[in-house]
Parts: C-alpha cells; sequence; structure tokens
C-alpha cells in the first residue's frame, strides 16, 4: 500500500516532486505531437530507452524463463522490446484525452458477454467486470461508457502522491465513479453494486491477501474477492479484454462468457485461465513487466 503523505520524509517528498515534475513534463511535451506519431514514439522511448535502464528488459526475461521454458531466444528479445512498446502506448494514450477516446469508441465490440451485460442492465442487476493489464483495459471501459454502460472502476493509488492526483484527474476524464483500493473504496463500490451499478476491476496483479491460483502453469497470488462480491451481490462477473489491433493505435474488443457462480476460487481460477488463452495469442500486449508470480 503506497505511503500516506504526511509519512513520507523530507528526503522522499523532494523525490517524488521531482519525479512528478519530470513525467509530467516528458508528457506534456509528448501531448504536442500528433496523435499517432505520438502514441508510437512514446512505444519506442519506453521500448528502447526507460525499459533497460529501468530493468523491465530483465523483468520480462525471467517472467518468460519460469512460465515459457521452451520459448525461442529470439521470440524472448522480441517480447523484451515489444512488452514495454505496449505499455508506453497504453501511458501516452490515457493521457491524450479526446483523441484517445474517439479511437477507444470506434473498436469492434463483440463476445457472448455483451449479450449478458445488456441482459444484466434491462434486470437491473449489478455487474462485474473483470479484466487485465493486457492490450489497453481503458479501452474497453471507454467504450462501454460510450455505448450508455456508466460503470465505476476500481483503482491502485501510485506510490507518488504528487502524480497520483493528476493521475487520477486523467482516469476521471474517462468516466467516473472511481473507487480506491481499500476499505473505504470498498465500502463505495459494494453500495454502487447494491444500486445495481456495474464496476470494472483489473485482477491480474499479485494481492498479497489473495490465493494461490495457476496462471501459466505456476501458483499466482490472486485475489478472489470479486467472485466472493459477484456471489454476495448476485452480480454478473464477465471478463472484458481490449486487443490492440497490428496498427498500434485501434483496439477490437473481447467479452467473455459470463463466469458461472460456484465458488470464488473456481470463479477465479476460470478468470484466470481465460486471460492465460487470450495472452498466449497475444504475448506481446499482456504486461510481463509485472512481479506477478512472487511466491514461485
Amino acid at each position: 500500500m503506497p505511503a500516506e503523505f504526511s509519512d513520507l520524509s523530507r528526503l522522499d517528498r523532494v523525490k517524488y516532486y521531482t519525479a512528478n515534475l519530470f513525467l509530467r513534463a516528458l508528457i506534456g511535451g509528448f501531448k504536442l505531437i500528433p496523435y499517432p506519431q505520438r502514441i508510437r514514439a512514446m512505444g519506442w522511448l519506453v521500448a528502447r530507452v526507460m525499459a533497460p535502464l529501468a530493468g523491465f528488459d530483465r523483468r520480462v526475461r525471467d517472467n518468460l524463463i519460469l512460465t515459457c521454458p521452451d520459448l525461442a531466444e529470439s521470440e524472448v528479445r522480441h517480447l523484451c522490446r515489444a512488452v514495454p512498446n505496449n505499455a508506453g502506448r497504453s501511458l501516452i494514450e490515457l493521457y491524450s484525452g479526446q483523441s484517445f477516446i474517439d479511437h477507444a469508441t470506434a473498436a469492434e465490440i463483440g463476445g457472448p458477454g455483451l449479450a449478458a451485460l445488456q441482459e444484466a442492465r434491462e434486470a437491473g442487476r449489478p455487474v462485474i467486470l473483470m479484466t487485465g493489464h493486457f492490450g489497453n483495459y481503458d479501452a474497453a471501459r471507454a467504450k462501454l461508457i460510450s455505448m450508455g454502460f456508466e460503470m465505476g472502476a476500481l483503482y491502485r493509488r501510485m506510490a507518488n502522491p504528487y502524480f497520483n492526483e493528476h493521475y487520477l484527474r486523467t482516469i476521471s476524464t474517462i468516466g467516473t465513479p472511481l473507487f480506491e483500493q481499500g476499505r473505504r473504496g470498498m465500502i463505495e463500490m459494494v453500495r454502487h453494486l447494491k444500486q445495481g451499478g456495474i464496476i470494472a476491476i483489473v485482477g491480474d496483479l499479485h494481492v498479497q491477501e489473495g490465493v494461490d491460483l495457476d496462471f501459466f502453469g505456476q501458483p499466482a497470488i490472486t485475489s478472489i474477492v470479486p467472485a466472493e462480491l459477484a456471489l454476495k451481490q448476485d452480480a454478473a462477473l464477465i471478463p472484458v479484454y481490449a486487443i490492440r489491433k497490428p496498427d498500434g493505435l485501434n483496439f477490437q474488443i473481447v467479452m467473455h462468457e459470463p463466469i458461472a457462480h460456484s465458488d470464488p476460487v473456481t470463479m477465479t481460477q476460470e478468470i484466470n485461465d481465460g486471460l492465460e488463452d487470450l495472452i498466449r495469442d497475444h504475448m506481446d500486449q499482456w504486461f510481463w513487466i509485472h512481479r506477478r508470480w512472487k511466491s514461485a
């Protein structure tokens, strides 16, 4: 959990403030570039300059060695560049405002989960949309909101308190309400669900209080709270993902079959399995930079 601002030392405050100035200046400079060139340029910068300096290449390689040991070395080298490229594109897309929203709302959307979402809305039934750090998950949120599916979203506060304020304002432009991960955010989110609302949750991060489930053949600690909420609130649990198209600028939104209600572990494992299948078809679009397999 990120530290409270009041708990930071003077040195930490200086470091965070300086980093915030650098990041905002970088983003502001890129926003002066026309949208298509902006997205490609940020992808290149993160992949070729920032990722090697930050050690992301090693993180990607270690995760691939752990989970895909038979992957050819040439493919590993390719993913060490392609994965941070997608991350860089996603970052600057988020800060591109209406230009990004226009690309997201123009995306094709389909899959059995779309009809299930429409049925739930007509019945006044709450919905939990599960997604992951794949493609650009905010594209799916923007697309569905443009179709009239008003939704809340659970977000994780950034460690840098200065940049977090800017980040929160930015993601709010796509849609609100937003619920911060934590006790208060959970209370607000449950209240939203009880009113028949829709919420979106990114569920593919290591969560200390989670359960060891399988992901790419390795134990990955995963939160089962979304499934528990779905059972308790009788909410439809629907995985949704935004696949980046080969042009690198546009998306296809896919909504998987709703997860059948059973028990939280079984339901969450099914979400993991569906995401893994999707990643195997688009290895470069998942955030292999995360420390997803800490327990391994």
